[in-house]
């Protein structure tokens, strides 16, 4: 029976896989040469190579074929896998896969902060529930801070929550619903897409044109579809670093209005970026979340972060916060504020503008023969691969080195996946940092000999 001889296929593939007999980033024969070499029909062929892929054993890449993939690496690794993460955190892996930046001396500052708010007068008020959004005063002083980098909002338009992550969640909970179409960068934040995934949004990958998402190519799409949302990163892309123009802004702004979109403004890490273009809540402000927090500009373990929304949104907003955690975290906002009142936010955020200018220096020097796609004031650096590199070969390869690095699959939005790392440079200390990619370096070379 044909269906017999196709299990067959299926299942002796599998097998040489597995043993290793067709190591990972094997070219696989062409459907039509499958077809023939084991007689049978092209869709019959064509279906053996659609079950290896349901079994994570290959991938099929547009243009270029079908390749084995490397079945001994997690399956997205990076932040995509918290197994992955995890494995990485906990053991001596040096860790390029997530940032979590830190400066000497913040555990004193904390220390210090923890004195301060024990002999205050204010102590049992943190013990009681908290207003769903923040205090007011805490909610005016995140919005004084705000003002620093041009965007003027008024305390009741703050929310503070736990974390930008959960921003972004109690954004798409309030104010999207399953089904409905939000756009998106090619390569985008995977805690988006973690997100959608979840809540059932369809993402439709948008083209970058220079320095961010192309305008009239959101157009097209919002003629072609009913979108309700636009999900962008304009100051400081994750993961390509890219700073969107004041003309991209405006010209993007004036498409979302044109459609009557929701825009989804994530500034995760624009603290990184000194005189960056006016955010684009401060151009939109009525049809623009704006979401970040304190993980990267302070510390990520202080899970306070903060929405400013459109004044008709807030209600709706604030019951997220309280479908979920219900208010704020007393104690660390109060911390954080404390900070943002004494100057110390401000000084953390302009050492380590210091402190990420110096990783990349590192990293121009170690991977200055590789092609790199940065910010020279980012704490991460993309590096696309060579044509027949896999990027899954790489990340393995630096995993047997004891190095965690992220592949492109957790942030693509589009089914083409290109071959290319995502390097955190700012989860270890420098001496670490040099030696990690030093090695990055050697084993792209090794894999690719006209690499480096």
């Amino acid at each position: 029976m044909v269906q017999a001889r196709y299990k067959q296929v299926v299942d002796r593939f599998a097998a040489d896989i597995r043993a290793g007999r067709m190591p990972p980033g094997t070219r696989l024969p062409t459907h039509r040469r499958l077809a023939a070499s084991e007689g049978l029909a092209l869709m019959t062929a064509s279906r053996v190579y659609a079950e290896l892929g349901a079994m994570g054993l290959v991938s099929g890449e547009t243009g270029r074929g079908t390749f084995v993939r490397e079945t001994a690496l997690p399956r997205g690794h990076g932040l995509i896998d918290p197994q992955a993460y995890q494995h990485a955190a906990a053991t001596d892996m040096v860790d390029l896969s997530f940032n979590y930046p830190s400066l000497p001396g913040q555990a004193e500052l904390l220390r210090a902060s923890l004195r301060e708010i024990a002999s205050g007068g204010d102590l049992e008020a943190l013990l009681r529930y908290q207003p769903h959004g923040g205090r007011p005063h805490e909610r005016a002083a995140v919005a004084r801070h705000l003002a620093a980098s041009g965007l003027n909002a008024a305390g009741e338009q703050v929310l503070l929550v736990d974390g930008a992550q959960h921003g972004l969640a109690i954004t798409v909970m309030a104010l999207l619903q399953a089904g409905d179409v939000v756009a998106v960068d090619a390569l985008s934040y995977p805690g988006f897409k973690l997100l959608a995934d979840a809540h059932r949004l369809e993402l439709v990958a948008l083209p970058a044109a220079g320095q961010g998402p192309d305008p009239d190519a959101l157009d097209a799409l919002c003629k072609r579809r009913k979108v309700k949302a636009i999900y962008t990163m304009p100051t400081l892309h994750n993961p390509l670093g890219w700073v969107m123009s004041s003309s991209r802004r405006q010209d993007l702004v004036a498409v979302a209005r044109r459609h009557g979109l929701l825009i989804i403004e994530d500034a995760a890490y624009a603290f990184l970026i000194e005189d960056a273009p006016a955010p684009l809540a401060a151009l939109a402000p009525d049809i623009t979340v704006y979401v970040s927090g304190f993980s990267k500009s302070v510390a990520t373990g202080l899970r306070v972060g903060y929405v400013v929304a459109p004044p008709a949104s807030v209600a709706q907003l604030e019951r997220a916060i309280r479908a979920t955690t219900w208010n704020t975290p007393g104690l660390m906002t109060a911390i954080a504020c404390g900070w943002l009142a004494d100057g110390t936010v401000a000084r953390l955020e302009a050492a380590k503008r210091q402190d990420a200018r110096a990783r990349q220096q590192v990293a121009a020097r170690l991977l200055g023969k590789l092609k790199r796609v940065c910010h020279p004031a980012s704490y991460f650096l993309w590096l696309p691969l060579g044509e027949d590199i896999r990027a899954e070969q790489v990340a393995m390869a630096l995993l047997r080195e004891r190095i965690s690095v992220s592949t492109a699959e957790p942030y693509a939005t589009s089914a083409q996946v290109p071959h290319a790392i995502r390097l955190a440079l700012g989860s270890v200390e420098l001496p670490r940092l040099h030696s990690a990619l030093a090695k990055v370096a050697e084993v792209i070379g090794e894999i690719d000999p006209y690499g480096v």
